[in-house]
């Protein structure tokens, strides 16, 4: 079995099983009341720098995982194409859309590729959060969305910043369980630590101008505790001290990363 059958089949399974809780009545009724919240606080300012005003504007979001960025875009006014590797994750994304009347295409296509997806065809292209480690091709990733991308189009990304990728989670001390230049492919179902340079170059190598970068900290609700749902283990002196570097060091580092660029 090919690794790209592996991505594929194990996404479709965690569709249905561990990522289900992203599709709660409760988790789409917060989005559809506050779309602003699909987003990290910093990268949506980037955004709105960017687009004011989202109406009509056609934006393609590949790797869409849960697609809360999908439904976010739909809302804020936008005419968007969600793009993902798992057929389940589409069609349970597909099946919210439907229940709540939105217009979104979805198409099942391979990042690295998007074979069905026109060239020069979108004003915008987003990727969020947890994309890039299942990429194994950056140059080929960032090649295919300049492609689609109309001139002057925009390109904003939302990632966890690789300089976390070497320590594990110890909130008391550094501890280090690979060198940050070691990237892949991990584990049986094959993901990748791209580093800033191997991101950056690959944008570049696209024709891409890289027009700004955020590298962001823990906030409250930000830090990838909070994100993975281990928040509602600690008490309140704990999650506060998460934010303390004194207290945990992994603190005196971004977490977050995002970059905007240009065709």
């Amino acid at each position: 079995m090919g690794k790209e059958s592996l991505i594929k089949d194990a996404w479709n399974e965690w569709s249905d099983t561990d990522f289900a809780k992203y599709r709660s009545d409760e988790r789409i009724s917060r989005l559809i009341a506050h779309p602003e919240s699909a987003f990290h606080h910093t990268t949506y300012s980037m955004i709105k720098d960017v687009y004011p005003n989202l109406e009509g504007k056609k934006i393609c979001v590949p790797s869409s995982g849960d697609n809360h960025a999908v439904f976010a875009f739909y809302l804020m006014g936008a005419d968007v194409t969600s793009v993902d590797i798992s057929e389940r994750q589409l069609e349970n994304a597909a099946s919210i859309a439907a229940k709540n009347g939105w217009d979104i295409q979805f198409i099942c296509d391979d990042t690295m590729a998007l074979n069905q997806i026109k060239s020069n065809e979108y004003d915008f292209v987003y990727t969020s959060n947890g994309v890039h480690v299942w990429i194994n091709d950056l140059n080929a990733m960032y090649q295919n969305i300049h492609r689609i991308l109309k001139d002057n189009g925009a390109y904003i990304m939302y990632e966890v910043h690789p300089f976390t990728r070497p320590f594990g989670n110890d909130t008391t001390k550094l501890t280090v369980f690979k060198p940050y230049d070691s990237l892949g492919p991990f584990g049986e179902i094959p993901t990748f630590t791209w580093r800033m340079q191997d991101i950056i170059n690959a944008i570049v190598s696209s024709e891409m101008n890289i027009k700004h970068i955020e590298e962001m900290y823990a906030e409250h609700n930000t830090f990838w505790f909070e994100v993975s749902g281990e928040r509602e283990k600690m008490s309140p002196e704990e999650v506060e001290k998460l934010y303390q570097w004194q207290y945990n060091p992994m603190a005196a580092f971004p977490q977050w990363l995002s970059i905007y660029a240009v065709k």
